[in-house]
This record gives C-alpha cells, structure tokens and sequence, in this order.
C-alpha cells in the first residue's frame, strides 16, 4: 500500500498563513504566495529559500502563476486581497537547461555557495492591474494564447491580454456568478476557462465572435466550489496501452480521447467530481455557404458537460484544493480536516469490464461506444464508467493543527530523486510552512 512521507519542510518558513504554490514550469523553483505580503521563492534541489518578492501588494498575496512556455525569463503573476494583480519579471540569463537551472538557483544557499545581496532584486515588478472591487482570490495564465485570467470576491472574473512593454488590456469582464468565485483554470488545449464559486456552480467560458460567454453551466454541488482544475490530455494513458485492453476498454478510451480532457472540482459539501464533455457531431458545412456567427444567450449554452464520477469521500470538512497530476493521472486533495490525500483511477475488474457497467443509481450505464448527451445527461448524469477511482494513500494531521489551503504536484529535483518522472507534493498551511511530500510504495 503506499504511503505518504514527508521528505522536507521548505525553510526558512513564513511567519504567516502560506496560501499556495506553483511549481515552476520547467525550472526547480516553487512560489509560495503568503500572507506576509509576499511571494517566496523556493529552491526544489535544497529545500531552501531562494529569494523573497515584495513590495508590490498592500495586503495578503492570496495566489500566484508562473507564465509557460517562457523560456529565459520567468514571468510571475501575483493576485492580492488588496485587488489588484502584479506581473514580475526576472531574467535566468539562459535556456532553462537542468545546468543553467543548477548554478542560478543553488548559489548562495546551503553548499551553494556565496550569497548576492542584490538577489531579491532581481525580480523587477513590472505591472500591477487594477479593476476588482474586492480580493482576488485566483489568478492565472492561458497555456495557449497570452491570456491572463483573474477572479475575484466581487463575483466577478477578468480576461487581460498580455500586449507589448508590459501592456496589459481588458478583453472580458464575466459577472454571471452570483457569489465570491474562489478560482480560475484554463484548459490545457483551447482557450477555454473554468471558474468555481461561493454560489455552488461551475461555469465554463469561451469566445464566440470576440466576446467572452459562458458555454456551460456545471451545477451540482451543494457547497462552495473551491477549486477546479483540467487534467492533462495525457492521463488517459495512465490506463495502459491499448494492446492491454479489451474491446470495452478500448472504446472508453476512444470516447475519452474524443471528449478531450475532463475537469476536476471540489467542494463546502466535501465531494470531488470530475466532469466531461459530451462531444457533439458537428454537421457539414455545405461548400460555400459562410457560418453565421452565433449568439450566446445565458441560459443557451453551447457545450454539455456532465458529471462522471465521484471520488471517495476520505475528507470528513470542506475540500480546498485537488491538483491533477500531469505524469501519472493521479490526483492529491487536502482540506480544512488537514488531510492530504492521493487518489488512482483504475479498470474496474474483468467482469464488470466485460459485461453491464452498473452507474450510482443502480441502473446499466450505456454502452462506452454510444456515450450520447441523451444517455448520460440528467438525474442518471453521475456515471463511473469503466473505471473507479481508489484512494491509495492519505496522511492525517499533515501541518498539525492547522488547516491545509493548497496542495499541488511538482517534479522531484533533489539528489535523492529515483526516476526521471518522480513527482513530489507540495502542501502549504495556516501554520506558514511549505511541506514536500514523497508517494512511496
């Protein structure tokens, strides 16, 4: 059975709430926005404190962002309570390679060597964006388009585009939700974007004619959603290979494939769904003739996501945050009951795969190969499928007494790595510590 062990605590710790972290794209960093009014940055090889970012916010950093696919210069978004969002820049001075990575991020830390003074300023705060009303509680960069997306406690969610000299613009400004909404998340492979709310709800945004809309309406929980996240258009294959599967299995993985990546959520009503579109058959265009633009009306929504399965209820309070991971397919929880908790999506046995799939309800599910709108929409919406999910591990207690606001996977750096695809989580808590657990079976 694995377990969950706790490999390091970053230090120095924050003398404040530790909000969340974001690993790095591809260096061996990690931001930790605090309550401090700070964003700390993290050495992953050592477990040190590599610099502190300050300055640009009159109240708690709520969140923080590394934009992708930036390569020689790591570009960071902080959102604060104090409503405003921060752009900071810091030249690597290099590609981004393992090496570069090494000599930049170790220096000055424990065996690194001797410490620059002007360390911390080598983050220039290049931008800050105003417009919420109240606390920005989430902010993130698109992975396909230089889009950033805000969200706030006055109920509302922000499009900027990144322009030139450090240039942001407003494209969109969302106000559907009716509560504070807690995140914001991108799709992996479209400009599409999640938002989770005070008000129960999930809504999905898209743009149609230049205009931002909102194309799906996920509802179900009965609490705060308080975090939302797309998994990795790679996890299908976290299930084998296809020469491994049956005809059953294999068409499942077909319809996945179709659907495209499938959204996670948790919640006040301590349950983490995943859901998943309902691909629709698009119609030929006949030759020639020109599409018209068509016009979202807010409760004609142009997608259908439904609700898929559940995963076990472990938490015995309210889910704060799930985070997907991108190697594995695994997913990791944790809560205001301060457990930490790792979770496998798994075949059901041989005979449940070969013969009727049974859904919550009790009742057949549809076969995989004619997963229609019809079939799965609706009070019978809720449907594992071929495959259940399994909590594999789980630590209680993980910061003490004090309640964990984020946990996330990030890839394992320090000499005691074991594989080149090793991943570790990331916790932070209450108690202003940044805690890296190791998944060992």
């Amino acid at each position: 059975m694995p377990t969950l062990t706790l490999l390091a605590t970053l230090s120095p710790p924050c003398n404040a709430r530790t909000w969340s972290s974001a690993p790095h794209p591809h260096l061996p960093i990690i931001a930790t926005a605090c309550s401090d009014k700070t964003v700390r940055i993290y050495s992953l090889q050592n477990f040190q404190q590599q610099s502190t970012i300050s300055g640009g916010h009159k109240r708690s950093i709520r969140s923080c962002a590394w934009k992708p696919n930036s390569r020689g210069e790591s570009v960071l978004a902080t959102g604060s309570f104090d409503a405003s969002a921060g752009i900071w820049r810091r030249w690597e001075g290099g590609a981004g390679s393992a090496q570069a990575a090494e000599v930049d991020f170790t220096s000055g830390l424990a065996g690194g060597g001797e410490k620059d003074e002007d360390d911390d300023d080598e983050w220039r705060f290049a931008v800050i964006l105003d417009g919420h009303d109240s606390e920005i509680k989430c902010v993130t960069f698109a992975p396909t388009a230089p889009l950033l997306a805000t969200c706030s406690r006055d109920k509302s969610v922000w499009i900027w585009e990144e322009l030139e000299d450090d240039n942001f613009e407003t494209v969109a400004v969302l106000n559907e939700h009716e509560g504070d909404v807690k995140c914001v998340a991108w799709h992996p492979s479209e400009q599409m974007l999640a938002s989770a709310s005070y008000d129960d709800n999930i809504r999905l945004w898209s743009e149609d004619v230049d205009d931002w809309a909102c194309c799906a309406l996920l509802s179900g929980h009965e609490g705060t959603v308080w975090c939302v996240e797309f998994e990795d258009a790679n996890n299908i294959y976290a299930l084998g290979s296809s020469e491994d599967l049956n005809s059953k299995q294999q068409a499942y993985v077909q319809t996945r494939l179709k659907a495209g990546p499938r959204l996670i959520s948790c919640s006040d009503d301590m349950t983490i769904r995943i859901w998943r579109r309902v691909p629709k058959d698009k119609p030929e265009q006949p030759a020639g003739q020109i599409k018209a633009p068509s016009i979202w009306k807010n409760r004609d929504f142009e997608e259908e996501w439904i609700e898929e399965a559940r995963l076990p209820q472990v938490h015995e309070r309210p889910v704060y945050t799930v985070s997907w991971s991108k190697k594995t397919g695994k997913v990791v929880s944790t809560g205001s009951d301060g457990k930490i908790v790792v979770y496998e999506e798994r075949w059901k046995d041989a005979n449940a795969a070969n013969g009727d799939v049974v859904m919550s309800g009790g009742t057949p599910a549809p076969d995989v190969e004619d997963l229609s709108a019809e079939k799965v929409s609706g009070s019978e919406g809720h449907m594992g499928g071929l495959t259940e999910w399994v909590a594999v591990a789980s630590v209680d207690n993980a910061h003490d007494v004090f309640e964990v606001n984020h946990v996330v996977w990030a890839p394992r750096a320090d000499k005691g790595k074991r594989s080149e695809d090793e991943e570790v989580i990331v916790s932070t808590g209450d108690d202003g510590e940044v805690k890296v657990w190791t998944l060992d079976t």
